[in-house]
């Protein structure tokens, strides 16, 4: 195992203190608040999320000004005089936060490593949770692994929830090998039905890498009785590879250098990184899956912020 980062910035490992802090920041943010026409959490864009049930609360005599609706006629036939059923709203519904700290997310071209800002969103979304009054749980994984914390409305929880998105994202080392091409994505979006039967919120943050015809049919399954989110976050360089110098490619174990002011080099090379975030954003829209896409090149705050008021097109 590799030794846990001392200087840990946010821009290449995540602190605790660091998503502990981003509370406060994510008290002006909703996922269910009133969102502004156009919104990708409103109209035809994306599915509406749904707002909290309503629990029978009790019978009482009806009273001017009572919705007609809710009249109870059995009970209004036995009793000889009106009755209606009141419902109080639920008063909190379960969040799951999903974080991907597979070595795909161990990469970054600008600013910071998708890892880290993937961190960052998460622990963004929690707190949007617990700041609503929900309850908050969720699971990180990497290529071996995969954590899970029950979902309660308690601060500790959601440090303890911060507490393995930093554990795992700590132990993300250029020496470790890259799994890409494994199920695992698809094993936790698995866990996620079994922990998710209806009524919750899943929030998803990842790049997505390994996403197939298997994933698509999970993300569909849980959208069918929840609300999902899918949180995609890539790096600029999939969509504007340089023209000239040379870029160091590794899979953990080898390394390549590639000259990409060639012709040869350049021209496949873009055309498979942009294919590929292409071949994901498209296969989460045909999911019907509100989809948010995120930058490594700029703050996670500013975009997340912008996504939940953004018009439908997607980026770029």
């Amino acid at each position: 195992m590799s030794a846990v980062p001392q200087d840990a910035d946010g821009l290449v490992y995540v602190s605790l203190a660091q998503l502990m802090a981003l509370q406060f920041q994510a008290r002006a943010l909703s996922f269910v608040a009133r969102q502004p026409q156009g919104s990708i959490l409103a109209g035809n864009h994306a599915s509406r999320l749904r707002g909290r049930g309503l629990n029978f609360d009790e019978l009482r005599r009806y009273q001017p000004g009572d919705d007609l609706r809710h009249l109870d006629w059995r009970a209004s036939l036995r009793t000889g005089k009106p009755v209606v059923r009141t419902f109080t709203e639920e008063r909190d519904r379960p969040a799951l936060i999903v974080l991907d700290q597979r070595m795909s997310m161990f990469f970054g071209s600008r600013r910071s490593f998708k890892s880290a800002l993937a961190a960052e969103l998460a622990a963004l979304a929690a707190w949007m949770v617990f700041n609503a009054g929900d309850r908050v749980g969720g699971l990180v994984f990497n290529d071996q692994r995969i954590d899970s914390v029950s979902p309660l409305r308690s601060r500790k929880r959601v440090e303890a929830l911060c507490s393995r998105m930093v554990q795992h994202n700590q132990q993300l080392n250029a020496g470790n090998p890259d799994c890409e091409g494994d199920d695992q994505l698809d094993k936790v979006l698995q866990q996620c039905l079994v922990l998710a039967g209806h009524d919750h919120l899943l929030c998803i943050v990842s790049d997505f890498a390994g996403a197939g015809p298997r994933t698509l049919q999970l993300l569909r399954q849980l959208a069918s009785h929840n609300d999902v989110i899918a949180m995609q976050v890539y790096d600029p360089l999939a969509l504007d590879l340089p023209q000239n110098g040379r870029l160091l490619v590794t899979q953990g174990e080898l390394q390549v250098e590639l000259a990409v002011e060639r012709r040869q080099v350049h021209q496949p090379l873009g055309d498979f990184l942009g294919g590929r975030l292409k071949d994901v954003a498209t296969l989460l829209r045909r999911s019907q899956v509100p989809l948010m896409m995120f930058s490594t090149a700029e703050e996670a705050l500013p975009q997340l912020r912008s996504e939940l008021g953004k018009a439908g097109a997607p980026r770029r």
